[in-house]
């Protein structure tokens, strides 16, 4: 059974920071892209960023470039997202979800393309 469970979100004041883990458990990891993304109230699923395989290959959406960083450690089956300079619009819930890459290194960061999905963890950013 595959499993992710995102981990680290909470209450955070605005320019603040947060690191969200996201724990897989049930597939063989270094076969898999990890992307981000998060959920508003009332809004669409909006993608934050990916990570390939391996790690050696990565993409963020615009908005999200120069604040957050992901990150991968397929030994501990576990994927990162560092997100610094929080802003009260950052509150959301926030998932982790994978997609099997096989042996192809790249990663997107549109939805739809992934086949497996964590709960999520809400961030609340606080002015």
């Amino acid at each position: 059974q595959v499993q992710l469970a995102e981990s680290g979100g909470g209450l955070v004041q605005s320019g603040g920071s947060l690191r969200l883990s996201c724990v897989v458990s049930g597939l063989e990891l270094e076969y898999y892209a990890i992307g981000w993304f998060r959920q508003a109230p009332g809004k669409e699923r909006e993608g934050i960023s990916c990570i390939g395989n391996s790690g050696a290959y990565t993409d963020y959406t615009a908005s999200w470039k120069g604040r957050v960083t992901i990150s991968r450690d397929n030994a501990k089956n576990t994927a990162y997202l560092q997100m610094n300079g929080l802003k009260v619009e950052d509150t959301a819930v926030y998932f982790c979800a994978a997609e099997r890459r096989g042996s192809h290194p790249e990663c997107g960061v549109q939805a739809f393309v992934y086949d497996h999905w964590g709960k999520g963890t809400q961030v609340t950013v606080s002015s």
